[in-house]
């Protein structure tokens, strides 16, 4: 029992594709006037547009982020500056601040430190464990002349340690203690 049509049917399917692939292969090409919209052209590369544009100029590189700057000159030339303008800002007069490399108090283990003594003898100190300002950092604070009884760690949370940051924070945990501002 075979089926007949179903080959017949196959047959006349062939005829169809090769007439229609007759009439493809006498298809003219498109002159350079009329553009077929359909394909794509390839782009056409002039040497001379090069010379003849005038130059383009580059835009000026940016200057780094303070944070991105060498860890002596962030701190002493814009933390410390920036910091003692905002504690005496607060109202809190600031007789001494500094950048000090040395041995941390309480704790011990050497470090760098910004050492800042406020009015009625209270001091803070704000450690980094090493000469980056996002390496671990710890504050220590010291009552009328005494060694420091308050240790805790500082921006530990933080993803990123900016400048402003660093300040809030300071001036966060000092109006803590009750050192700056109206309280």
């Amino acid at each position: 029992m075979e089926n007949q049509e179903p080959t017949n049917e196959i047959a006349s399917r062939k005829q169809v594709t090769k007439s229609q692939s007759d009439t493809l292969d006498k298809i003219e090409p498109v002159s350079d006037d009329k553009k077929d919209s359909n394909t794509l052209d390839k782009p056409e590369i002039s040497s001379s547009i090069n010379k003849n544009a005038p130059g383009i100029s580059k835009k000026p590189a940016k200057p780094p982020k303070l944070e991105d700057k060498p860890f002596k000159d962030f701190i002493s030339n814009h933390l410390i500056p920036r910091l003692k303008e905002s504690i005496e800002d607060k109202g809190s007069l600031v007789s001494e601040i500094k950048l000090i490399e040395g041995n941390r108090p309480v704790v011990g283990g050497n470090c760098w430190m910004v050492f800042c003594e406020l009015s009625e003898q209270r001091k803070f100190w704000l450690c980094f464990s090493k000469d980056i300002i996002t390496s671990d950092k710890t504050i220590l604070l010291a009552e009328s002349n005494s060694d420091p009884s308050i240790v805790e760690s500082f921006l530990i949370d933080e993803k990123k340690t900016t400048l402003p940051l660093l300040i809030s924070r300071v001036l966060q945990r000092l109006n803590g203690q009750k050192w700056i501002g109206a309280n």
